[in-house]
Order: C-alpha cells, then sequence, then structure tokens
C-alpha cells in the first residue's frame, strides 16, 4: 500500500492529487482503493488540522450572519438580548453579551453556543 506520513507542503499536495483521483471515481468499498483514500483522507485531514486551524468566529459576525441570513432586524433582537438600545450597544461591542444573552440567542435563533462565547 506504500502510504507514508505528510510532513511537508509537497507531500500534501501530493496526497490532495492522489485524493483527487478517487473522488472523481469512488472506490469500491471494501476494496484496497477504498481503504488507501480512507487512510490518504485521515492523514490530510490531520495535516490540515495542524498546519491550518479553523478559528472560531467572531460573537457579534455570528449574530450579524444570522440576521443577514434570517433577514432580522434590531428590532428582531429585542425579545432575546433587551431593549434596542441593548441591542445596538451589543452589536457595536460596546456592551458584552450575558448567558442569558447567549443561552436566548442560541435558543431561539440557532446560533451555536460555541460562536457566542467565542470558545
Amino acid at each position: 500500500m506504500n502510504i507514508r506520513p505528510i510532513h511537508t507542503k509537497s507531500d500534501y499536495k501530493a496526497a490532495l492529487r492522489e485524493l483527487s483521483a478517487y473522488v472523481d471515481n469512488e472506490p469500491r468499498p471494501g476494496s484496497e482503493d477504498s481503504d488507501r483514500f480512507e487512510i490518504l483522507a485521515t492523514l490530510v485531514e490531520a495535516y490540515e488540522t495542524k498546519h491550518f486551524p479553523v478559528k472560531a468566529p467572531d460573537p457579534i459576525e455570528a449574530i450579524r450572519f444570522r440576521m443577514e441570513q434570517a433577514g432580522l432586524t434590531v428590532k428582531d433582537l429585542v425579545p432575546y438580548i433587551g431593549r434596542t438600545n441593548r441591542v445596538y450597544e451589543v452589536l457595536n461591542r460596546k456592551r458584552g453579551l450575558t448567558i442569558e444573552m447567549v443561552r436566548n440567542l442560541h435558543r431561539h435563533l440557532g446560533i451555536p453556543a460555541e460562536s457566542l462565547i467565542g470558545a
């Protein structure tokens, strides 16, 4: 099977090239090619996690994104954050989110709690 760890960018690019061939022509489950594909995908994922970590979204950007997605206005956030002036303070980063606000935004608007607490 001759698979090696991915140590360098050139190793990474070679693994991606090989993976792309399998994506275009998916191997039969249980075959040696299928096992090779799975191992290569695992190695690529590990390399990407180490070298290209994804940062958690900013809490305010997460709220703004949900507002844009759902066509929400500041008034729509009042039940979850508080009065209009408080919503503006939060969106302008003049006031932080409280635990209750995080719970409400998560529960009612489906914004991931991890995004809201900045984890």
